[in-house]
């Protein structure tokens, strides 16, 4: 089964003496009072903001600024959330900072509905500790910045250390998926489980691409996506090899087909199963700790972190090291239209400081995008997160441009073929490329 195709600074401390910071980059400020919203979708992001906004409101008066920050709060899954901005963005009725994933950024972006950083970035202290890696992604095809990451983390396998090792299978970091698929092989047949659950099919959304398809493209090919052209190269050897793997997968009785196929297929998989230890690897982010299995979150495992360990996903053909996948997480936007941006950016850099951002991570369950949060707390207080700041650094990403959505579609319904036995890997890989051809049109896919 071989593979070879291929502002500064802490706030609540140090704001005082240093101040926030914020060129106008056109826009008036002003002396008045201003209100700002800010839009929150998920219950975690919308709880933890809305304690957090007093403290800016205060700051903000000890500045001699009057801001008043009105939170939005709708929880929406991400497809509502997506609808919904969108046709705000159009009638000019967004929220003056919006939170949003990272890769939504690209497309509406590219549509002109996002204000440009650049400027405020440059005059914030606080831009100097984001982690390099992190800002080099954060700038888009144009050279312009239009976001600021909130969170962060790692994508690799979880897996289940205890009911590993009580059935006896080894428990090492796996070199490549060979040797990964014989030890899952080996679980099937000691229980009759389908062991491993990686996002795939439609009705997992962006997810199968963002959580399950493109890491593992971006530990076997880093060049399917061209900055400067900004076209994709749906030749590239790592996406056969990818339909490859989910191919064998699906065909060894490894994965959890009917599960995949549910409507809501995160229920079954990593909210029942791996917590019931029937399935025993699964593809997730650093969030899990915290916001899947933790003591407050979807579905609690007691003991968690005796239970449950990681390992870097392995290599996909001969000669690739084992890897994280850097996940970008989430990100403060703030859209074209706002009246008000100085004070949303001030807002934005408030909350990605010190100990509100350190909030923010644990209650997230990310890690820090910053390198001057790991001694203070609560976030210093969390081992896995702070494990997983480190990971970062070794971590591969591969930067993105428009067709983003695009490509997560024709990814995701050619999984779905081979979910349902429609195709296998070869013939999923061609159906992509179709699919992906006519979505992207003639000017995003690369000659």
């Amino acid at each position: 089964m071989k593979r070879n195709r291929a502002v500064a600074l802490t706030l609540t401390t140090l704001v005082a003496a240093a101040g926030l910071s914020a060129c106008s980059a056109g826009d008036d400020g002003g002396d008045g009072p201003v209100t700002i919203s800010i839009m929150e979708y998920q219950q975690t992001r919308i709880d933890i903001v809305e304690k957090l906004i007093p403290g800016f409101e205060a700051e903000m008066k000890e500045q001699g600024r009057d801001v008043t920050v009105n939170l939005i709060a709708d929880q929406l899954n991400d497809e509502q959330f997506k609808t919904k901005i969108t046709q705000q963005f159009i009638a000019g009725e967004a929220p003056d900072v919006i939170d949003m994933g990272e890769s939504l950024v690209p497309g509406f972006a590219g549509a002109g509905y996002l204000a440009p950083l650049d400027e405020y970035l440059e005059d914030w202290d606080g831009w100097e500790h984001y982690y390099p890696q992190f800002k080099e992604a954060s700038v888009r095809q144009d050279g312009k910045i239009y976001s600021l990451l909130n969170t962060s983390g790692v994508l690799n396998l979880f897996y289940r250390e205890d009911i590993l090792t009580e059935l006896g299978v080894d428990t090492s970091q796996p070199q490549t998926w060979d040797e990964l698929i014989e030890r899952l092989v080996e679980v099937r047949d000691l229980t009759g489980d389908t062991p491993i659950v990686l996002p795939a099919g439609s009705a997992w959304g962006g997810g199968t691409w963002n959580e399950g398809f493109q890491p593992l493209l971006g530990g076997t090919d880093q060049d399917y996506y061209d900055p400067e052209t900004g076209t994709w190269d749906l030749e590239s050897p790592g996406f056969a090899a990818v339909f490859d793997l989910y191919s064998d997968l699906a065909g060894e009785e490894l994965l959890p087909v009917q599960d995949l196929l549910n409507p809501n297929p995160w229920q079954p998989t990593k909210y029942e199963k791996f917590p019931a230890g029937e399935i025993q690897v699964a593809a997730q982010g650093t969030w899990g700790w915290k916001f899947d299995w933790g003591p407050e979150g979807a579905t609690p495992i007691p003991d968690l972190t005796e239970k449950v360990s990681t390992w870097q996903f392995p290599g996909l053909r001969d000669g690739d090291e084992p890897f994280g996948w850097l996940n970008l997480g989430g990100v403060y936007t703030i859209p074209e239209s706002s009246e008000h941006k100085e004070e949303a950016m001030l807002l934005m850099q408030y909350l990605t400081t010190g100990e509100p951002l350190a909030e923010q991570l644990v209650a997230s369950g990310a890690a820090s995008p910053r390198d001057d949060i790991i001694d203070v707390k609560p976030y210093a207080d969390e081992p896995e997160l702070l494990q997983a700041g480190v990971d970062q650094e070794t971590s591969v990403f591969v930067p993105t441009g428009d067709g983003s959505d695009q490509i997560a579609q024709a990814v995701a319904s050619a999984t779905e073929l081979i979910l349902t036995g429609e195709a296998d890997g070869q013939e999923a890989y061609e159906a992509f490329v179709r699919d992906a051809t006519e979505l992207l049109g003639p000017n995003l896919v690369k000659e």
